[in-house]
Parts: structure tokens; sequence; C-alpha cells
């Protein structure tokens, strides 16, 4: 008896210690984001609104070989939580074969897919429509864009203010035609995938509610997936063949469907072909 008492007794503690060393293996291994090397071991920092207080967090990219005496394009992803390492992996390849050009990236991004802890791209990224009463902080999120996230990415960074990039999908690429129209010399090149238009189409179809500049300067690369839902898609349609011919907006249009692209499948796509587009040409 005493010997299967010690013998279960010596299981249970070999047990105990391989559940341990198991453990402690795993969650080294978690907690270790280098060995993730198409993220680029990012930098991050948090910005809070002065306006409602919330956080906003940055998860920026340096080029390989980052030089603070040169100035650097720089890409701002919204959304960035998710886009940030889908775009960041897929830059970390298309260097390999420098088939788009060295940049930074930053990504802003709420820390949440959920609206309740704090994910409130429905307030900040949209104009106002009649149909949802929480959407038409657009004007805000862009205030605190230019007023403290830019500005703290280019005292820190070696970042061009000349070469800056924003790049959204659905309604974060509404943000990206909201600002294009509204403040057409905050960004060097704006990126619009999928942009979901479809509860407030007439704003973005009203000359009067764009800022013309003498000259244009800025480049706007619009997409849209073919295969997208129709809600999304004849809207953005209906907006492109609106301004396609338009001779008096603020910037230098190019517009592309996606053949066999869906509204997050296109991501990728639209982010190396607006990049290439703005930056190359």
């Amino acid at each position: 008896m005493k010997c299967s008492f010690f013998l279960r007794r010596i299981q249970q503690l070999l047990f105990s210690v391989l559940l341990s060393f198991v453990i402690g293996i795993t969650c080294a291994y978690a907690n270790n984001t280098d060995v993730l090397q198409g993220l680029g071991q990012p930098q991050y920092h948090s910005v809070k609104s002065p306006q409602n207080n919330d956080i906003y967090h940055l998860i920026i990219r340096l080029p390989n070989g980052y030089d603070k005496k040169s100035k650097y394009p720089t890409i701002y992803l919204l959304d960035g939580g998710i886009s940030y390492p889908l775009i960041s992996s897929y830059y970390h390849y298309l260097r390999f074969t420098e088939e788009i050009p060295e940049m930074i990236i930053v990504g802003i991004s709420y820390g949440t897919d959920d609206w309740r802890n704090g994910n409130a791209r429905s307030r900040d990224y949209t104009a106002k429509s009649k149909e949802r009463e929480h959407w038409g902080g657009a004007a805000e999120f862009q205030n605190l864009l230019k007023t403290s996230i830019l500005p703290f990415i280019e005292s820190k960074y070696a970042s061009a203010a000349d070469k800056r990039l924003i790049f959204g999908n659905s309604i974060a690429g509404q943000f990206v035609l909201y600002t294009a129209m509204t403040q057409p010399e905050l960004f060097f090149g704006h990126i619009a995938s999928n942009p979901a238009l479809h509860r407030n189409l007439p704003f973005f179809i009203n000359k009067q509610n764009i800022k013309t500049l003498v000259s244009p300067h800025s480049k706007l690369f619009v997409s849209s997936g073919s295969n997208d839902d129709a809600q999304f898609k004849v809207p953005a349609l209906k907006w492109m063949d609106f301004w396609k011919n338009e001779n008096e907006s603020p910037w230098i249009l190019k517009t592309e469907i996606l053949e066999n692209e869906g509204h997050m499948s296109a991501i990728p796509k639209a982010f190396i072909l607006g990049s290439k587009w703005i930056l190359t040409r």
C-alpha cells in the first residue's frame, strides 16, 4: 500500500513539474513578439484625445536600416489593430523584391473590436448621417490627427511631412474620402479601399463640401472590389462616376475596380496599388 501511495505521489509530482514546464514555455513564446519578424519589431505609443479623453494606440514600423538623418514617406493605417499586422507583414515581403518604396508604417488602433470597450470607428470615421445618430465625428478625429498624432510622429521619427499617406477600408475608407475633400493638403496620398458610403452618399458627391486648392497636389486612389456587397459597391461606384471626370477637385484621382476581390480581401491589393501609384509616379 505504501509503495502504491508513494508511486502515485511521484507520478503526481512529475506531472506537475511537466505541466509547469510546458506552461512556462508557452508563456515565454507568447510574449516574445520578436519571433514575428514580419511585424518589424513595432514601437508603441499612445495618444489621448483632448476632446473626449479616448486613448488611441500607435504602432510604428520603421524601415530596415532606418536612418534618422533621412526623411521617409509615412503611411497611417486606420483600424490599425487589424490593418497593421496585415499590412506590415505584407510590406515585409514586398521589400524583399523592392516592389514598394521604403516607408514608415503607423497603425492607429482602438485596441478592441467592441464599441462598448472603446472602438469608436463608427463615430470617428464618418460624416453625419440621418440613419445613424452616433455618426459624424470625422471632423474631430481629423483635428486629432492634425494637432496631435501627425506632429508627434514627425517630432519623434524621421517622417516626411510632405509625404504623408493615409489608408482606410470600409468606413475607414469613408474617412479617407472625407479628409481628402475637406483638408486635401493634410496628406500627400489618400487610399480609400471599398469606401462605405451607403448611409451618407449625398455628402460625398456635393461639390460644396470640398476645399479646392489653386493647383491640385495631393493624390487620391479609390478602389472597389468587384465582389463587394452591393450596399457598399453601388454607392462607391456612384462616387467614382461623379468625380472621375470632374475638373474642380482638389486632388489627382485614380479609380480602380479590383477584380474578384471582396470587402475585406481587397485590402492588400488596394494597399500596394495605391502606394505604388502615389509614391512612384
